[in-house]
């Protein structure tokens, strides 16, 4: 059998770092080879190359046994390959239908045939099992929703080659079932799959083969049958990870954050709740149900009605207020909030605090010298590469862009930290990494408001956790360290039904 993809010493050279080097890879029909390394191994770089979004310093690519060139996503489209993306490559202005379309529109005589269009894309979406409005604008969803579409798009083509970018990151674990059931169907009809992603969990679920990826290079291709995620993290890390949170019991203070009847437009409806120095509140649920508008609030980038209190005084409706007043804020879409992708290093490291001592001096100026030293701790402390202090955040790969955030919101000390997939599209070693720092933070008297679509994180981390379902808290699960909170309970609330028509405890433990 003739190998739908393969791979033969491609190598790409950047100024700072060989991101792959002569690294030989092959993809046969009916499999799912699995492809995992920490961020900034150059995974990400080799599918783009197999895409035609970078071309290689050199290297051969041989689709279903024959050489290739492809210079363009055109070129790779043609041949039938396929691409996920972990950042969205969609059009803010269009409806759902238009841009899964766009490029393959039915017509007739020159006009697009709407009604086929509309249910074409319905019919798949429903085929996946993905709730997704497919006349709503790309502009007015969530991270999640987007990266349904993104999954729609990729499929709606056809291909027989599909190269997936940490897909199910936003999705929940029954969304993630589903696609990975596709998946399976997908390959046993003849289609090969190169899946990427972080959770080795999943990875071990999903693969048939697995790659593993470090400094540019490929250490090993193993069965999956014959590893396990230690020795995967071993791998992909180069030294033993700790791939369980060590958290002692929380020992809560007085509130810090309180919520009392919060209404955010459509999306919010009457949440109450509070977070106590000293533990970490996760919320969990799937994405759309609230939680972004709710964050968004908090953290003075949406009007609101109700009452949001920090240290008992009302936050004030404005994000540098809040940040001023001690709230450090881990967006979920680290792209548009979390960095400014044309700047560099140093100065991504101070955003938000600008205008504070030590980065600004007497006539407003920047001072240059903090800056490089604030930023050198940043990039050491929390593994940021490459270590540059002079790189755009454009030129990072998403984890270390997300490390680079995190280690920036830590390291301000702040009273109140709000975390929105802190962890997402990041590698298993800086996962260790971010948790541990967030639970240190707790145990040295810090609120934590965690928002994660990942529920293994939520039940790692959190003390309570809280679950959202249209808007409202459908209850609460209290979680202290060694408790069995189950991802079916977690399931069950998050779908909106009650826990036993118990009504959720909603002030912190005394």
């Amino acid at each position: 059998m003739s190998a739908a993809i393969e791979l033969k010493g491609i190598t790409k050279r950047y100024p700072l770092v060989v991101a792959n080097d002569h690294i030989d890879l092959t993809v046969y029909p009916g499999e799912i080879l699995a492809l995992v390394g920490e961020n900034g191994a150059g995974k990400s770089t080799l599918m783009k190359i197999l895409y035609g979004m970078v071309q290689p310093d050199q290297g051969e690519i041989w689709v279903h046994g024959q050489p290739v060139q492809i210079h363009s996503p055109t070129d790779a489209i043609r041949l039938g390959i396929g691409m996920v993306h972990q950042h969205f490559m969609l059009v803010d202005p269009l409806t759902v239908w238009e841009n899964v379309i766009v490029g393959l529109e039915p017509h007739q005589r020159g006009m697009i045939r709407r009604h086929e269009a509309i249910a074409r894309v319905t019919a798949l979406q429903q085929e996946l099992g993905f709730v997704v409005d497919v006349q709503a604008r790309i502009q007015d969803l969530p991270v999640g929703v987007r990266q349904r579409v993104e999954i729609l798009k990729a499929l709606y083509r056809q291909a027989q080659i599909l190269i997936l970018d940490e897909p199910t990151a936003v999705l929940t674990p029954g969304e993630a079932q589903e696609l990975c059931a596709f998946l399976r169907r997908f390959a046993q009809q003849g289609g090969a799959v190169i899946f990427i992603s972080h959770k080795l969990d999943e990875v071990m679920h999903i693969a048939d083969r697995i790659t593993v990826i470090r400094d540019g290079r490929v250490v090993t291709t193993v069965a999956a049958a014959e590893t396990d995620p230690q020795a995967l993290a071993t791998w992909m890390v180069g030294r033993p990870v700790v791939l369980t949170v060590a958290r002692t019991p929380a020992q809560p203070g007085s509130p810090v954050l309180t919520l009392e009847e919060v209404r955010v437009g459509e999306w919010v409806r009457g949440v109450s709740f509070a977070v106590a120095a000293g533990e970490i509140v996760g919320i969990a649920g799937v994405e759309g149900n609230g939680q972004t508008e709710l964050i968004e609030a908090i953290t003075g980038l949406r009007a609101y009605r109700g009452t949001i209190c920090y240290q008992g005084q009302a936050l004030p409706c404005q994000a540098r207020a809040v940040r001023r007043w001690g709230v450090s804020h881990i967006p979920e879409d680290r792209s548009t909030r979390g960095v400014v992708l044309d700047f560099i290093t140093k100065e991504n490291g101070i955003l938000g605090d600008q205008d504070q001592c030590p980065f600004r001096g007497w006539l407003g100026i920047l001072q240059d010298r903090a800056l490089q030293s604030h930023a050198q701790d940043l990039v050491e402390r929390f593994d940021v590469r490459p270590r540059s202090l002079t790189v755009t955040a454009r030129r990072y790969s998403g984890g270390n862009a997300q490390k680079l955030i995190v280690g920036r919101e830590l390291t301000r000390q702040p009273k109140l930290l709000i975390a929105a997939q802190p962890t997402r599209g990041v590698d298993i070693g800086a996962v260790e990494a971010i948790h541990a720092s967030m639970v240190q933070a707790r145990d040295q008297g810090m609120a934590v408001l965690l928002v994660s679509a990942d529920l293994n994180e939520v039940i790692s981390l959190a003390d309570r956790i809280l679950v959202m379902h249209q808007g409202q808290i459908t209850g609460e699960l209290p979680n202290p360290p060694g408790s069995l909170v189950s991802l079916a309970t977690l399931g069950t609330l998050m779908a909106g039904i009650p826990d036993h028509g118990k009504s959720p405890s909603l002030a912190p433990p005394n």
